[in-house]
């Protein structure tokens, strides 16, 4: 079972995550950052990923530590359940729809982070939650999984179905990219026989 534990803890947050990769999208988070933990739970749902996620930061200050140490952290697990990648479809993409708002999510888990973002918001603020923390909780996350992770909003409007629809697509596509696939069981999909920096 494909399942992996990680701790984060500085002197500005303390966080800790266990994820179960083949699981049916059952969830308990609590980030103390409401519209965060809305979206992390989307990202279990859709993606069928079991996920526990429990964070105290330095709220009295804002949002930012604990969204970025947070997809630190989640990174770490996905990375560590995912394990070799022996069999792994490896690729996929998600267009996703929310109302007027289409996105457009493409990962390779690859063992290279690196993120394109191409994701523009109408307002700053959603809520009380900062419209920039999406891409800094995307970029912390795909540095951490090890995974090429390309975003771009083709349109939207509202600024609450921007991000959701970025975090719905990051679901749908690690979905298909993490399953298991028959015809490659035990098989790195890689023609260097490996995944990572040298790939």
């Amino acid at each position: 079972m494909r399942t992996a534990k990680t701790a984060r803890k500085t002197r500005e947050t303390d966080i800790q995550v266990s994820v179960k990769l083949d699981g049916t999208g059952v969830n308990d988070i609590a980030t103390g950052v409401g519209f965060f933990d809305h979206m992390l739970e989307q990202l279990a749902k859709h993606g069928q990923i079991d996920l526990d996620v429990k964070a105290v930061g330095d709220l009295h200050i804002d949002d930012h530590h604990t969204v970025e140490d947070t997809g630190i952290a989640l990174g770490q697990a996905v990375k560590k359940a995912l394990g070799d990648m022996a069999g792994i479809r490896r690729y996929a993409s998600a267009y996703l729809p929310m109302d007027e708002t289409l996105s457009r999510v493409v990962v390779d888990i690859s063992g290279r982070p690196f993120l394109v973002w191409n994701v523009e918001f109408r307002s700053e603020k959603i809520g009380t939650f900062d419209t920039e923390l999406v891409r800094e909780f995307f970029q912390a996350f795909a540095q951490h999984a090890g995974i090429t992770l390309h975003v771009e909003t083709l349109y939207g409007v509202n600024s609450h179905h921007i991000a959701e629809s970025c975090f719905k697509g990051l679901a749908r596509a690690l979905y298909s990219a993490i399953e298991i696939d028959p015809r490659q069981t035990g098989i790195i999909p890689s023609t260097k026989g490996a995944l990572g920096d040298s790939d």
